[in-house]
């Protein structure tokens, strides 16, 4: 039962990013169109084992205009929970936060804070452009940090701001069966990703609202929590906002889920929003 709690929580907080095994090119967006300071979206993090489906987190991404460094900037945050009556049980607290350049969203600085039960990790990444290197200092299951140089590659970006990446990009030039390339950089490690684009479908969330969505599937690399092949899929409003719905995966034990709860602060009207 630990190993649940603790995969729900830390599976959403990645599913909108994906593990890939095809070596392409990641691509920038030229400018942010999609949100702005203030946005706040949530939603419920679901496990099902069998017949039973678990209500057994939360999770919240923000963007805020800020300063770093006497630089304008957005502070993109993720924090992750456990609701309060699996506290007791495994509690999780999760802290994502990426420093990312207003115009075209290019890292700058990212820190990750996971509190599991009694494991904890620290990432802390400094994006230096000049010198196209990655400063990293990494501390797993609370041991020392250890700090190592990693080659930036034109592109990539944490796991963090890769999620607003992704929801700036243009679906409009691409069609079916397209794949998106993707570059990311997570666990002191780059990854080659890429989204297969599926076209326009309708979904609801919970509380029976339906939206017109554009919908992504992955391909995932076998690991310690995906299968490999084609097992997680994701939703994204036909609007302007290009705001993740629901995104699915199937893992290792089960499958895991993230539906949108509440929203506030859109940088356009939800015109996907039908009813």
């Amino acid at each position: 039962m630990h190993f649940k709690k603790k995969i729900v929580i830390y599976i959403v907080l990645y599913l909108f990013v994906f593990h890939t095994n095809i070596a392409v090119n990641g691509q920038c967006v030229s400018e942010n169109t999609v949100f702005k300071s203030g946005e706040k979206v949530y939603y419920s993090a679901y496990y099902n084992w069998g017949f039973i489906w678990l209500n057994a987190g939360l999770v919240s991404f923000t963007a805020t205009k800020t300063k770093w460094n006497d630089r304008d900037a957005f502070l993109l945050e993720s924090i992750g929970t456990t609701r309060q009556g699996y506290d007791k049980i495994f509690m999780v607290r999760d802290t994502f936060q990426s420093f990312v350049t207003l115009d075209k969203l290019k890292p700058l600085e990212f820190y990750r804070a996971t509190n599991e039960g009694s494991t904890k990790s620290h990432h802390h990444y400094i994006f230096k452009e000049k010198e196209k290197v990655v400063k990293a200092r990494i501390s797993r299951d609370g041991k020392p940090f250890e700090s190592f140089d990693i080659d930036w590659i034109d592109c990539s970006f944490d796991v963090l701001s890769m999620i607003y990446q992704a929801r700036n990009i243009k679906f409009e030039n691409y069609k079916v069966g397209d794949r998106i390339p993707i570059t990311l950089l997570v666990d002191g490690e780059i990854f080659n990703l890429s989204i297969l684009y599926l076209g326009e479908e309708t979904v609801s969330d919970r509380s029976g609202r339906t939206f017109a969505c554009l919908k992504f599937q992955p391909e995932l690399v076998a690991g310690t929590i995906f299968k490999a092949g084609n097992d997680m899929t994701v939703w994204v409003t036909k609007d302007k906002n290009r705001m993740p719905i629901i995104v699915e995966a199937k893992i290792l034990i089960g499958s895991v889920k993230a539906i949108l709860l509440d929203y506030e602060g859109l940088r356009y009207p939800l015109t996907s929003l039908k009813r």
